[in-house]
């Protein structure tokens, strides 16, 4: 397996693979599968701050992908990320999603990030809260019925993880280059 940056040509596979997840997963409360323009859009936009963007190949073949993103876009939150990781079915159990996280934990650290948050879709995904909290992630909340979705009501579950020094020092770096949004007049 191969974990590298994210190429224009991975698109199309990203698309696919989170197409699946929109279709039959509860990890994501999109109920419409956004178009290869959408998601190229989406990942233009992590890309504009910097902020990583990697895949996973098995044979030549993309079967996972990750990202960090702001996870809100207040300045204060500027040390602070909220991962995302999606895995095809087929690839699921290899080891995939932890080759992804620990890559995206580390690139993150380098860029002097300090708190990573994991907004994992369902309760019942125990696969995911299994995988953050192997990576050291601790629970730090969940939201009940939060989204309706497969005929279901499901939680939001929060995951959170120090980076680097976490808390324990001042930030040695500028953080995310995030503009607060000015509330309607």
């Amino acid at each position: 397996m191969i974990v590298r940056d994210v190429e224009t040509d991975d698109m199309a596979a990203i698309t696919a693979i989170y197409a699946e997840s929109v279709a039959n997963g509860r990890g994501t409360f999109e109920l419409e599968a956004p178009d290869e323009m959408e998601m190229t859009a989406r990942f233009a936009a992590v890309a504009a701050l910097g902020l990583p963007r990697l895949v996973a190949e098995i044979d030549r073949g993309v079967v996972g992908y990750a990202y960090a993103s702001p996870f809100r876009t207040r300045q204060a939150y500027r040390y602070m990320v909220e991962n995302s990781i999606y895995v095809a079915p087929e690839a699921r159990g290899r080891g995939v999603a932890s080759a992804l996280l620990d890559a995206l934990i580390l690139r993150c650290e380098a860029m002097g990030l300090r708190q990573m948050v994991a907004v994992i879709g369902d309760s019942d995904n125990v696969g995911s809260v299994a995988l953050h909290r192997a990576r050291g992630f601790a629970d730090a909340g969940v939201f009940k019925a939060a989204g309706w979705k497969h005929e279901g009501w499901r939680d939001v579950v929060f995951m959170q993880r120090a980076l680097g020094q976490g808390r324990n020092t001042p930030p040695d770096a500028p953080g995310l280059p995030l503009i607060d949004k000015k509330p309607a007049a």
